[in-house]
């Protein structure tokens, strides 16, 4: 009953970079029931163990058919990966296995973290992270600046991208701390050499002032609520580069 849906990661020129899978639970009588009503009950029971590799699975695989069409080929695709699953001893031998049975382009693969993982066995994760990225696969960190993690911590993280959090996107044209706090996560991504994306983009004037201080990727309903796949492909057919946008 699980199934994944796709949100589309788009650049300034208006073309789609890269998504997000989501996992629903399309429940037979309850219908489609969102990933905040289940993933903390697969948590507390170690559902998320399976559920996890599952996903992992299913992301790489739709990487591989996407790597057959040259319009999805270079699309990456970003999973979100639970601290108890990448706490796993063999977590690093799992994805690369998935990585090699799919064969893949591991840099299509992006491990999406939070800063909550960090908080604990920091040594474990900057190991796990350091064999991965060695393969070739990509890190985002998300929800960057929301939680407790240490600027010593992120220096040491082998990341590609950091995520500017929605709690800060959606009132960042009102609250001049808002503002701020975005600029900071952007500059700071450009001195470390990360990519930066902003996530929960609903409106035009928050694309706008976000392009203006230096941030070119987006993810958010301004763009697309997450998809199912017919409709994320079809999505990925009807985009054209808008000429208005800014240059990245």
């Amino acid at each position: 009953q699980f199934v994944l849906h796709y949100q589309p990661q788009v650049a300034s020129d208006g073309t789609v970079m890269g998504a997000e899978a989501l996992v629903r639970w399309k429940h037979p009588r309850h219908g489609m029931i969102p990933p905040g009503d289940f993933i903390p009950l697969a948590e507390r029971t170690g559902l998320i163990l399976p559920l996890g590799e599952w996903v992992l699975r299913q992301a790489c695989a739709q990487l591989a058919t996407w790597a057959e069409h040259p319009q999805t080929a270079s699309i990456k695709l970003a999973v979100n990966v639970s601290a108890r699953q990448f706490r796993q001893p063999d977590f690093v031998q799992q994805v690369l296995s998935v990585v090699e049975r799919c064969r893949i382009e591991p840099s299509r693969l992006k491990i999406e973290l939070t800063e909550s993982m960090l908080v604990n066995d920091i040594e474990d994760i900057v190991s796990k992270m350091t064999q991965l990225k060695q393969r070739g696969v990509g890190f985002s960190l998300d929800d960057f600046g929301t939680g407790y993690s240490s600027l010593a911590y992120l220096k040491r993280l082998p990341l590609d991208q950091l995520k500017i959090d929605r709690a800060f996107v959606s009132d960042l044209l009102t609250d001049p701390n808002d503002a701020a706090i975005a600029q900071t996560v952007i500059t700071l991504g450009q001195n470390l050499g990360l990519e930066v994306i902003a996530e929960g983009v609903e409106t035009d004037g928050q694309r706008g002032f976000l392009s203006s201080i230096g941030c070119h990727a987006f993810q958010g309903f301004l763009f697309s609520k997450p998809l199912p796949l017919p409709d994320f492909d079809a999505f990925v057919r009807a985009q054209v580069p808008h000429a208005e946008a800014a240059p990245v």
